[in-house]
């Protein structure tokens, strides 16, 4: 047996931010706004609330909770904005996921370490018709890539092709016709 392992020349290879991304639901946007917005909601109460319980902290009764909500709205801006930059794109080989705002983050997920995927949504999510797709690869205690703010049909279809991909796998077909 041979063992070849030729080097690449790297201005031949195709750049990342060349792969034709396809931005996530407008409706990530309100929903993350929502959910940032109702935790928020429960720490200025808090912060409300807190200082009554304690004497020492009643100089500060007012401007906690003007502080906690200010920092609130402007948690939710940021998640708005955040939310309508995402992107994902599905390749032959590998499944691409663009996020965040001051930060950005571009995951990629070779299909062939591809082990489980799921589908995830909370209560939320559900009544603006959003569902988070799972991907899990081996080795990994969680999800290795969640890709959010998908449409519940768009979920399934990505879905499907990640498992017909799954399926495909000589890893797979070995797995399945040995005795």
């Amino acid at each position: 047996m041979t063992f070849s392992n030729p080097s690449l020349d790297p201005q031949r290879l195709p750049l990342l931010e060349e792969a034709p991304l396809e931005p996530v639901s407008w409706r990530l946007a309100p929903c993350q706004a929502l959910l940032r917005t109702l935790h928020w909601l429960f720490l200025a109460l808090l912060a409300f609330f807190l200082p009554l319980l304690h004497e020492e902290l009643a100089v500060w009764q007012p401007w906690l909770p003007v502080g906690v909500a200010t920092l609130g709205v402007i948690s939710v801006l940021v998640g708005w904005c955040d939310a309508r930059r995402r992107a994902y794109g599905l390749r032959q080989h590998d499944l691409i996921y663009r996020r965040g705002l001051l930060v950005r983050r571009t995951q990629v997920l070779p299909l062939v370490r591809l082990q489980h995927v799921e589908t995830l949504s909370n209560p939320v999510e559900r009544a603006f018709g959003l569902v988070r797709l799972a991907c899990f690869t081996a080795g990994g205690r969680g999800a290795d890539m969640v890709l959010e703010g998908l449409t519940a049909e768009r979920a399934a279809a990505i879905r499907q092709h990640l498992l017909a991909q799954l399926e495909s796998t000589p890893e797979t077909q070995a797995g399945r016709d040995a005795p």
